[in-house]
């Protein structure tokens, strides 16, 4: 309970650190005014607010909150892919001033890490130059780096060592993702590992409107292993098999034939394509840096959460993850983090196929324990919506969005599939304040489910009166409206709504509740 609390209370401001999707391309737009009639302003402006769907803000300690924002910061924001990204296109090989390690420091290190790995980890001046420039510009990158591999490398490093590929293949998803499981490049590779379509399908991984399995850490890993041991028995060189992971089998062969027969990386670099050029001293740099962290001054911190700290469970019928964190407490943005590979926040229930849910473990116990109940919530939920299942957009259409009282741009931004960069992009907006009546410009990029309100006017709740003997209720940090129902037999989630005229499903600490006791 002290765990839910601790983390419910973390996502004020969290939507100013979602980053613009890195490979989205939108046409050229004329920016609307921030205005609603003859360019005055005649209605005040909407208060940016925490981008939650059930959660909000509590009064926390300051600067342990501020801790807790960045760590989820390194969770869900894409703009480590973006960074890494450019690293490895853009590599100059130029000389770095960076007394900090002299070269003969490094070349014993680099010595010591040969003999340990089976990559060639030899001292070379790019090499050098690619070392330097990391730990000289790229600190804080290294930084934010280290404390997501403490979640994904044990999984790594588990499926790594079931096919007895080499341990060090983790830092290659630093290079190919920055560790983003959503992650997608300009050509379409997506998730950690970074694989095409038809990729993906040759190695089993599942794509299909809601699920995209190359988002999966540990099914994507699995694949990847495959796909590794392959090109490893086809080249028979480490080095040789990670170029031909990033730029493809023939691209290798076909620097091969132009270097004159060469088959060392490095004598082959410079007829490989620009990107496969600086992959793989990304790689090593990216090897050593993490090698030697301690002796550069990084170090590590504990993460929110670990792979061990969560488990998994068997979907046995549809539920949407709004739905699961309505029932567990559990805030949706970490539901998101631990299920990336459900494109909609949907996990669908299809024969022959079997998806899983993961949770925090305080979680899981409660999920399992209460399974028919929760299911027959779930179902009776769906049959309630207008639309229960996502109707889809074109995601070339463009949306022209009213602002309506209660808006703020992470809610706009979750309907539509998009970024709160993205819509301040295309609207030339400097802030997260919005006005009512305000238009915004919108490119739709994945489906949502339109709810009611948006196309009706919103009722006022009208309190119903209770029959019987009533009970006050004092709401606690962590209860919803279900977990309430389930301790009053007879009582259900809309009886509670309509005694006490509530038309959301958002509580607060203190809160009282009237309950009628039969």
């Amino acid at each position: 309970m002290a765990f839910r609390f601790y983390i419910l209370l973390i996502f004020l401001g969290f939507s100013v650190y979602l980053s613009q999707a890195q490979d989205a391309v939108i046409p050229s737009i004329e920016h609307p005014k921030d205005s609603i009639v003859d360019g005055e302003n005649l209605l005040p402006p909407i208060e940016a607010v925490a981008d939650s769907t059930n959660i909000k803000k509590l009064e926390d300690h300051e600067l342990a909150a501020s801790f807790d924002e960045k760590w989820f910061q390194e969770l869900y924001s894409n703009n480590l892919f973006d960074s890494i990204y450019k690293t490895v296109s853009e590599l100059d090989y130029k000389e770095v001033d960076y007394p900090e390690l002299p070269t003969d420091t490094l070349k014993a290190r680099l010595e010591a890490l040969n003999a340990r790995t089976p990559f060639n980890v030899e001292y070379n001046p790019s090499l050098e130059s690619v070392i330097k420039s990391y730990l000289k510009h790229r600190r804080d990158l290294i930084q934010r780096l280290l404390k997501l591999s403490d979640f994904y490398f044990p999984m790594f490093e588990r499926e790594l060592d079931n096919s007895n590929i080499p341990l060090e293949i983790k830092y290659l998803a630093i290079v190919e993702s920055a560790l983003k499981p959503r992650a997608k490049s300009r050509v379409g590779a997506t998730g950690l590992w970074q694989f095409m379509f038809s990729t993906g399908k040759m190695y089993g991984l599942d794509v299909s409107s809601y699920v995209d399995e190359r988002s999966d850490p540990i099914k994507s890993t699995k694949a990847a292993t495959k796909y590794l041991e392959k090109l490893y028995e086809i080249f028979g060189d480490w080095d040789l098999a990670l170029a031909a992971y990033n730029s493809g089998p023939g691209n290798v062969s076909k620097a091969i034939r132009r270097s004159g027969g060469y088959k060392n990386y490095w004598n082959i670099r410079h007829n490989l394509p620009r990107e496969t050029a600086g992959y793989l001293p990304a790689f090593l740099a990216n090897m050593y840096i993490f090698e030697y962290a301690e002796e550069h001054g990084f170090h590590k911190t504990k993460p929110e959460f670990r792979l061990v700290e969560t488990d998994t469970v068997l979907v046995k019928s549809m539920i949407t993850l709004d739905q699961v964190s309505e029932i567990t407490g559990t805030p949706v943005e970490q539901l998101q983090f631990l299920n990336p590979s459900y494109k909609l926040d949907i996990i669908p229930v299809i024969k022959g196929e079997n998806y899983y849910l993961r949770l925090p473990r305080e979680a899981v116990g409660t999920f399992v324990n209460n399974e028919e109940k929760i299911y027959a919530f779930v179902k009776e939920e769906f049959e309630k919506r207008e639309k229960p299942l996502p109707q889809f957009f074109n995601a070339n259409d463009r949306v022209r969005y009213k602002v309506r009282s209660g808006d703020y741009l992470g809610k706009i931004a979750r309907q539509y599939g998009v970024r709160v960069s993205q819509i301040k992009s295309w609207n030339g907006l400097r802030s997260n304040n919005l006005r009512i009546g305000q238009r915004l410009t919108i490119y739709p990029r994945k489906p949502y489910t339109q709810s009611v309100a948006s196309t009706t006017t919103k009722k006022t709740s009208i309190t119903k009166p209770i029959s019987g003997d009533v009970i006050i209720y004092t709401v606690k940090s962590g209860d919803s409206l279900w977990s309430i129902s389930q301790k009053f037999s007879g009582v259900s989630i809309q009886n509670i709504k309509d005694w006490n005229g509530i038309s959301g499903s958002k509580l607060k600490p203190g809160m009282k509740l009237k309950i009628s006791k039969g």
